[in-house]
């Protein structure tokens, strides 16, 4: 126990150095957007006719309110100060609404679209990846390019091919949006209805592509371990199908927990932009939105929270991946004796 909480300090010692220059990279990256938002903010103010004197100290007042005529390093000071105080700032675009509001709408749409995907997605794809390797024959020769197929197909270009031919060819499902734009959001069954509904296209997207990367991953693991003299071994000694695949499967499936950690941001960014494709009213809609209207403080938020997800599922993954592969413990006891 002792060694494996050693393990763990290790682990959150990094996470920690890595959080903190995510930080860094969260607050200057969106101030390397072109553009000015004051003054994208004072332009929509004087669509309706104000003086150009009115207008300088409109500007003025914004930017001090914000903070913007301090120098960075300060503002970057206060931004981790109000980070640790849990206040996300004021969106710029959607001024005076705090970006915590705005993400607090936003983030259960991702949360409730990304993660059942991305879990069927792996569940499917190494169970199918291990079945295709056992049985081989047909079931193999299937798999495998339908497979290969999904995995060359970046998350949003499926998207789109599945909104032209699924949503506007055949009118099966909506184009856009998360739900009908005449309801209001409530837990009434017509809403529920209507977002499950919107939701196909955008979870499809997703776990077609997750399903096929993970079962080439599967497959070719399986068919190593299947190839290996413990394999041979415990067939010559008689044991059953069963047990045999149980140690194929435990055994292989420990570098595709690594794979997909490793990978995790890759996929939860390409899992964005398909909310893009689709207008979903999730995280990625918000953050793209973001973007074009140069909102440091909702650009900041939208990646702070994406940045705790993936680097909290990696940490996760990596604990669990101590706790599961006995030659990490095996490793922390010849360097303990060291």
């Amino acid at each position: 126990m002792k060694r494996f909480a050693k393990y763990v300090g290790k682990r959150l010692g990094w996470y920690a150095l890595t959080l903190f220059f995510a930080l860094l990279l969260n607050f200057y990256l969106p101030r390397l957007v072109p553009g000015d938002p004051i003054s994208q903010i004072i332009s929509q103010i004087a669509a309706g006719g104000v003086e150009s004197d009115t207008m300088q100290r409109l500007y003025d007042t914004y930017v001090h309110e914000f903070g913007l005529d301090r120098p960075v390093v300060v503002q970057f000071f206060n931004y981790v100060v109000m980070l640790f105080k849990g206040d996300l700032g004021t969106s710029f675009s959607q001024y005076p609404t705090p970006v915590r509001t705005v993400l607090a709408r936003s983030v259960p749409w991702s949360l409730a679209l990304q993660l059942p995907a991305l879990l069927v997605g792996w569940v499917v794809g190494n169970v199918l990846g291990a079945i295709a390797a056992y049985r081989k024959g047909i079931f193999d020769h299937a798999v495998f390019p339908v497979s290969l197929f999904f995995n060359s197909i970046p998350h949003y270009a499926l998207g789109i091919l599945l909104l032209y031919f699924v949503a506007v060819v055949l009118d099966w499902f909506p184009v856009a949006g998360g739900y009908d734009q005449a309801l209001s959001v409530t837990f009434s069954l017509a809403f529920i209805r209507s977002a499950a509904y919107h939701y196909v296209l955008p979870f499809l997207s997703i776990v077609l592509v997750m399903v096929g990367g993970q079962a080439i991953g599967m497959r070719e693991m399986s068919i190593y371990e299947l190839n290996s003299d413990y394999v041979l071994y415990c067939r010559s000694l008689g044991l059953g199908s069963g047990r045999i695949i149980g140690y194929v499967f435990k055994n292989a499936v420990l570098p595709q927990i690594t794979g997909f950690a490793t990978s995790l941001g890759m996929v939860v960014g390409g899992s964005l932009v398909t909310e893009v494709v689709f207008s979903y009213p999730g995280l990625g809609m918000e953050l793209f939105t973001a973007i074009r209207q140069s909102d440091y403080p909702l650009i900041q938020g939208c990646t702070l929270v994406i940045t705790l997800g993936v680097l909290g599922a990696n940490l996760l993954m990596d604990l669990s991946y101590g706790l599961i592969d006995p030659r990490i413990r095996a490793a922390e006891l010849e360097e303990a004796a060291a």
